[in-house]
């Protein structure tokens, strides 16, 4: 039966900013406005620096792989950074523009001990950020990002490195013949005309030249970037633009990355948006029929609707939720040793491919799907049925155990119940605000709006005074 849960961490997009007053690493790295702490370049260097102290290298220099998107501000946070691993005796090596899947993959799979994207994703381009692959392609552990934390704060600064010369390194190449294995049989599906948006991004030459290769027509949006264009209107969170094109240009389907190229959103041929939760049961479905969904089971996070987990109950497959952020989805996924899992913002992590979210990765096998079923996009999405949703917010001046204040946890209770397994409750507390959020979702929009407001109601009455 549905109760309330209180996320391990914050699950909402404001509450990295609270973090970040508290810790340097976010949900997703760090972040900041470029210039600015912690993206200035004292702190910049210090963090190269002491993420090569974290790193265990007994006797042995590091060789380290860095690669960025196309905001204006990604060199010179290279340099920076360059600065600080060379300080400490390690090797940095550069590979320039390059999405931060191909790091991730490019670190898990050469001699270096750890990968650098600095990207800030989704953000508008005066925002950026530096993410930290392990030398298994995976993002650093809480753990890791604590030690490197604990070094920052100590009483040292980085010695003068001299000049610092960047070896350039090309290896997208290499990343793209990986990536071209999760579609073993793209002729199935020619002839096919297909719309790439790509955030004026990191895959910006990336996705048009894997495409073509695959032997489709490509018709390329949003792909010349300028340093500061990156997500403006375009990509994964603006994908109007993308379904425009689909219909205009008479394309079967269209995929939107975000600046990164970690996410992909996809529209079908009539232009209507397919996320992913939709993206995950197709999958996981495909999956489960070719014997490669291990452990039966697939990993989302408090944010995908109940229909994704209702479908997939249907089909006799496990859901696994996690806190909002895919390094928590990664994290579960590692340790339960299962294939897929994702948001449904487009972060899709297919574990035989990378234990990180692969937008180019996502769309071959979105295709492959389509190849091995003989069914186009919009069949495939029809599948899922997305819940209605209500979400309200009541302000609070303190933040209480509601488990404590019997009036509110008896209407929480009451209304779990009448939502039984055809729905979802998640009453917690904004990480940002001075708020309570209440989400439910079932198969009546009147009604969960009621149940909805009545929560908010004991919560006014109990709480807000």
């Amino acid at each position: 039966m549905p109760r309330p849960v209180a996320a391990r961490v914050p699950g909402d997009e404001g509450t990295w900013s609270v973090i970040m007053a508290e810790r340097l690493f976010g949900t997703d790295g760090v972040r900041g406005k470029a210039g600015s702490y912690p993206l200035d370049a004292r702190t910049i260097r210090r963090l190269g620096a002491a993420v090569v102290r974290a790193l265990p290298h007994p006797g042995r220099e590091l060789h380290l792989l860095v690669g960025r998107d196309t905001r204006e501000s990604g060199p010179w946070i290279e340099r920076e950074l360059a600065h600080g691993t060379r300080s400490q005796g390690a090797h940095l090596s550069s590979v320039g523009v390059l999405s931060t899947p191909a790091i991730a993959y490019l670190a898990g799979s050469m001699p270096f001990d750890a990968g650098f994207v600095i990207s800030a994703s989704h953000n508008p381009f005066e925002d950026n950020g530096i993410k930290v692959f392990t030398h298994a392609g995976e993002k650093f552990t809480e753990q890791l990002e604590t030690e490197v934390e604990r070094i920052m704060t100590g009483p040292w600064d980085v010695p003068d490195a001299g000049a610092i010369e960047v070896e350039r390194v090309d290896l997208a190449g290499r990343y793209l013949a990986h990536v071209r294995t999760a579609l073993p049989e793209p002729a199935r599906l020619l002839p096919l005309r297909l719309a790439v948006d790509c955030a004026n991004g990191a895959t910006s030459q990336l996705a048009p030249r894997l495409f073509c290769d695959l032997g489709f027509e490509v018709i390329a949006v949003s792909c010349a970037p300028d340093g500061r264009n990156i997500n403006l209107d375009c990509g994964s969170t603006h994908p109007q633009h993308l379904a425009a094109a689909v219909r205009q240009q008479g394309c079967r389907l269209g995929v939107a990355f975000d600046g990164d190229g970690d996410r992909a959103i996809f529209v079908d041929a009539q232009g209507c948006v397919v996320d992913g939760d939709a993206v995950m049961l197709l999958c996981a479905k495909q999956m489960k029929a070719t014997g490669r969904l291990r452990g039966n089971t697939v990993v989302a996070t408090v944010m995908s609707n109940i229909g994704l987990e209702i479908a997939l109950r249907e089909q006799g497959i496990d859901l696994v939720r996690t806190a909002v952020g895919d390094k928590y989805v990664m994290e579960e996924m590692i340790a339960r040793d299962l294939a897929l899992g994702g948001e449904q913002s487009g972060h899709i992590i297919f574990s035989d491919f990378l234990f990180t979210g692969d937008g180019l990765t996502t769309a071959l096998q979105v295709l492959n799907t389509m190849a091995a079923t003989g069914r186009e996009l919009a069949d495939l999405a029809a599948d899922l049925r997305s819940y209605p949703q209500v979400l309200l917010n009541v302000k609070v001046p303190r933040r209480v155990d509601l488990a404590q204040v019997p009036e509110v946890a008896a209407v929480i209770a009451d209304v779990a119940r009448r939502l039984g397994d055809r729905g979802r409750l998640l009453v917690r507390y904004s990480g940002t605000e001075p708020l309570l959020r209440i989400m439910l979702e079932g198969q009546d929009q009147d009604a969960i709006r009621r149940w909805a407001e009545e929560i908010a109601s004991a919560v006014r009455l109990r709480l807000a005074n």
